[in-house]
């Protein structure tokens, strides 16, 4: 089964993809596209794109195990992506999967622009490889 991940944020949405026979996750790009309609449409073109049977939604958990607003929207989100692409949500919390993405790419020598251009997209791998380990 192959898997498309979303690290949805306010501006730019990183995505992922990767199947579970291999258990790999490797980054894809970004979307500079606000959320609302055209976000939604983008990653259903995505699901398309890249042959995903399924999508694999990053959830902000709070530390403490509880959902917040920003797990509310991203739950509505993916409510809005099961009716526009037609493929089964999986939500996997993404705590410190920004973090381990910031890892990676401190070692990188880019500039601060690319690095941040790249961060969305390596959050989305780390949430795909997440959901993999269990």
């Amino acid at each position: 089964m192959r898997y498309l991940a979303v690290d949805l944020g306010d501006k730019r949405t990183g995505l992922a993809a990767g199947d579970d026979v291999t258990r790999m996750a490797g980054p894809i790009g970004v979307l500079q596209i606000a959320r609302g309609p055209a976000l939604v449409e983008a990653v259903a073109a995505a699901v398309v794109e890249h042959a995903a049977d399924a999508i694999v939604l990053g959830l902000p958990v709070n530390m403490d195990g509880t959902e917040g607003d920003r797990a509310r929207i991203v739950r509505a989100f993916g409510a809005e992506l099961v009716a526009a692409a037609g493929v089964t949500v999986h939500y996997q919390d993404e705590r410190l999967t920004s973090f381990a993405a910031d890892q990676r790419l401190a070692r990188t020598g880019r500039t601060h622009k690319e690095k941040k251009m790249r961060r969305d997209a390596l959050a989305a791998a780390e949430i795909l490889g997440d959901f993999f380990a269990g």
